[in-house]
């Protein structure tokens, strides 16, 4: 795109020419709302993929069984075609990726493999982070004492997994209809 080599523009990125940052790995990454602004800022043409990626909301999805996360991303990506839509399986890689994405919306499984929601949730309250993004819980069930935590966190969407996918998209809908307003 830049018609320059990929050293070329990790230098760029390492000089402070092109923000963009350094992942878990040592690979670099720009966001795509940085790159327009380096090729507006340098008189080269922004290909239309880019130039609409901006309008998307992002929303990061954390979900650790395979099957629950296929068909809530088919079906949020066929009733909300407008969305970029980020998953993830653990909580780990899901706050790496909210960390990156600075998403939206985040809908968030109460158990992971390696952290609950409670957990996830504590770490994205943190004033450091800077999160604003509303999440949801998406669950099978959980205790009492979790979702009185949550609650307390600020989640104010949680949603049954058995109440079915319908009620989820339309938790996903209000929950950024109400972001638009605010």
């Amino acid at each position: 795109m830049l018609q320059v080599t990929p050293a070329t523009v990790a230098s760029w990125i390492d000089q402070g020419h092109l923000k963009g940052h350094r992942t878990p790995t040592g690979r670099r990454r720009v966001e795509s709302g940085d790159l327009v602004e380096f090729l507006t800022a340098h008189g080269m043409s922004v290909p239309t993929e880019l130039a609409a990626a901006g309008e998307r909301l992002a929303v990061v999805v954390v979900e650790d069984d395979p099957g629950y996360l296929q068909a809530l991303m088919r079906t949020a990506e066929r009733e909300m075609p407008d969305l970029d839509l980020i998953e993830s399986a653990t909580g780990v890689d899901g706050l790496l990726e909210i960390g990156r994405v600075q998403p939206d919306l985040v809908v968030l499984d109460y158990a992971l493999p390696d952290l609950n929601a409670v957990q996830v949730v504590e770490r994205l309250v943190d004033t450091s982070k800077g999160l604003t993004a509303p999440v949801i819980i998406v669950t099978g069930g959980m205790p009492a004492k979790a979702e009185n935590d949550l609650r307390r966190l600020g989640v104010r969407a949680i949603v049954n997994k058995a109440d079915g996918m319908g009620v989820v998209i339309e938790a996903m809908r209000r929950a950024l209809q109400a972001r638009k307003v605010a």
